[in-house]
């Protein structure tokens, strides 16, 4: 093909390359001939001259969270027009995360993100010897020599006890999810903190899995207590709805009965069937964050571990009123 236009392969090269410079003219007559003679690079070929393979794999706890369809789609919708590809793995139940990197580095990656999962020291060692950087998103890993980003969870916390705080709520829950996991254990700790900084006491509900059932789950048994909570806040959304859900079909209705608040800010969470209070994630700063740590953004890389912590929306919807007497809102 080069022959036929009277160009070196590299100009062929470039062409297939979204971000190398040529020019459109240029571009556009090798994309033209391509198309006549059937023409189709060989990626795999020339990544084993480039040593690059633009492939980026990320790494998804589950597909049933509609959490990971927003980080993904962030994620593809950035890495694409840099000319990069994602390749998705997701852990068979449970599959640690460990089990699945050996396999994952035979594709030749250039760059990993895990996200709400961690690695062991070892295994950042291993993709360290490969140079093969790596990003976890959406959790830290204190002491762990390995980039992470993730919302500030701390922060978040606070901030929805200080609005339900100021809706006057005084008997406020909070629904944990997976024990050792930073997300909830930060976002738990924000909250009844800054409760106790104002005397209120927090009702603590062990969910487990950040799951629609174990949301489910804990509303009830909240909700059965002889001293019901007037606000819950679930550590994640998909627990939030449901909670809701749990709550609606028992005949409780929200959020008269109780307040429902969540964590994520899902756009299921604006739909009027939940209409849901909750801290919104900061998705497009945590993926352009993420990108730029792997080497993939503007700014020169960085190289000693760091963790990036970037502060989330609250988003005041119907889900949640007030408990004074005026009970009167202000919409965010």
């Amino acid at each position: 093909m080069a022959r036929v236009l009277g160009v070196s392969q590299s100009t062929i090269s470039r062409a297939f390359t979204a971000t190398a410079s040529i020019s459109e003219e240029m571009r556009t007559r090798v994309m033209t001939t391509a198309a006549e003679l059937g023409y189709q690079p060989n990626v795999i070929a020339r990544s084993l001259m480039t040593r690059r393979t633009n492939i980026v794999a990320i790494v998804l706890p589950n597909l049933t969270d509609p959490f990971y369809a927003v980080v993904l789609d962030e994620l593809t919708q950035r890495l694409q027009p840099r000319g990069c590809q994602t390749l998705l793995f997701v852990p068979t139940p449970g599959q640690e995360v460990d089990e699945i990197l050996p396999t994952l580095l035979q594709y030749q990656v250039d760059g990993i993100i895990i996200t709400s999962a961690t690695v062991s020291s070892a295994m950042a060692r291993a993709c360290a010897k490969r140079e093969t950087p790596v990003v976890l998103l959406n959790r830290y890993v204190p002491g762990l020599e390995i980039h992470a980003v993730s919302c500030d969870n701390v922060a978040g916390g606070r901030q929805m006890a200080e609005f339900l705080l100021g809706q006057h709520h005084r008997r406020p829950a909070f629904v944990a999810g997976q024990l050792g996991a930073s997300t909830s254990m930060d976002r738990q700790s924000g909250f009844v903190s800054r409760l106790q900084d104002d005397g209120v006491e927090c009702v603590i509900e062990q969910g487990g899995d950040h799951t629609y059932q174990a949301g489910f789950d804990a509303a009830l048994r909240l909700m059965r207590r002889s001293d019901p909570p007037d606000a819950i806040f679930f550590t994640s959304d998909i627990m939030a709805f449901g909670g809701m859900d749990a709550l609606r079909s028992n005949g409780f209705i929200i959020p008269d009965h109780v307040s429902i608040a969540g964590f994520n800010g899902v756009p299921l969470a604006g739909w009027a069937a939940y209409d849901l209070t909750t801290i919104r994630h900061p998705f497009s700063q945590m993926a352009d964050a993420a990108l730029e740590l792997l080497g993939f953004g503007d700014a020169e890389v960085t190289q000693s571990p760091t963790t990036r912590l970037i502060h989330g929306t609250l988003m005041d919807r119907g889900s949640t009123m007030s408990r004074s007497p005026e009970r009167t809102r202000v919409r965010g």
